[in-house]
């Protein structure tokens, strides 16, 4: 089963959600927590294991050919990026525009482009026990986050559980990352921002038809709306997190909430039980607004 963890927002707790889940099914089945938060990827803080495998990954840049180039300007007209400029006779490469479509090596009637590879981030990978650790780290000064992501997917074992830490907001990034999930855990906060950013995340699943639930996190603070919001749109709540200082001091320090305070652990593992109910269930009776149980909130 492959597991999405999201949020409209950054802070609403998703490494903690992410890496509690992996480490609680990870005593009983072998468990992938991929990282697809590339840009900033920190699960590797809260886990016991040592990153000890690490290879680039490039995006295919166009070279041009002078010898053959005639400056027609084709290149340019079909480069949706504006990745490439043809001025005064001269073909101009901005690199860091580029999406490796090849379209321009492709449609070039002088056969004047090849495609080069530019670095843009490694993929890294560590284990311990039944845990693996697949994760992706952007370059710095590096724009394009997908093709990381893609190459991390690449590397889903389908015998194991697999959690991805997806990054926040709704942009691409979010969209590589959770398409193809079974199910989709969105964590959120009572809070007006988080109400509104959750409404965002959930139209993007809505669209990508995935099935999905809510986890309030840091309840306490802020109002019911969130709650509210998902009744009637008839997404189920899956489990809530209480605002609790001892939690957030575990965190700070980068100890897990499961192993910091392991009566969190079974309430994880029940978690995954509840989240294989929902996804059979499927996105028709969410969308359809028929709500489902609420679960507690351990205090």
């Amino acid at each position: 089963m492959i597991i999405s963890v999201a949020s409209g927002k950054g802070g609403t707790g998703k490494t903690l959600v992410a890496t509690s889940l992996a480490l609680s099914l990870a005593n009983r089945h072998p468990v992938q927590l991929l990282d697809c938060d590339v840009e900033e990827p920190n699960d590797h803080i809260f886990l016991s294991l040592t990153v000890d495998q690490s290879w680039p990954v490039y995006v295919a840049v166009p070279e041009i050919d002078e010898s053959k180039c005639t400056s027609c300007g084709t290149c340019s007209e079909v480069c949706a990026y504006n990745a490439i400029a043809v001025i005064k006779q001269k073909v101009l490469v901005f690199p860091e525009l580029c999406h490796g479509c090849g379209a321009c090596s492709y449609l070039c009637p002088e056969s004047a482009i090849t495609e080069g590879g530019r670095e843009i981030g490694v993929v890294e990978m560590g284990n311990s026990g039944k845990l693996e650790l697949v994760q992706g780290r952007l370059l710095i000064g590096e724009l394009m986050a997908p093709p990381i992501i893609r190459e991390v997917k690449r590397h889903i074992d389908p015998t194991s559980h697999v959690i991805i830490d997806v990054s926040p907001g709704t942009s691409c990034p979010v969209v590589e990352s959770i398409s193809g999930s079974d199910f989709c855990l969105l964590v959120t906060e009572p809070t007006p921002f988080g109400l509104n950013d959750l409404s965002l995340a959930v139209e993007v699943v809505r669209k990508l038809r995935i099935p999905c639930g809510v986890i309030i996190n840091r309840v306490g603070v802020g109002d019911e709306r969130v709650e509210g919001y998902c009744n009637e749109q008839g997404i189920p709540i899956l489990l809530k997190i209480p605002l609790d200082r001892k939690i957030a001091t575990l965190y700070s320090k980068g100890i897990p909430l499961v192993e910091g305070m392991p009566e969190w652990r079974p309430v994880f593992l029940e978690l995954f039980g509840e989240i294989g109910r929902v996804a059979s269930v499927g996105a028709t009776r969410q969308v359809g607004g028929e709500g489902l149980p609420t679960r507690r909130v351990i205090t």
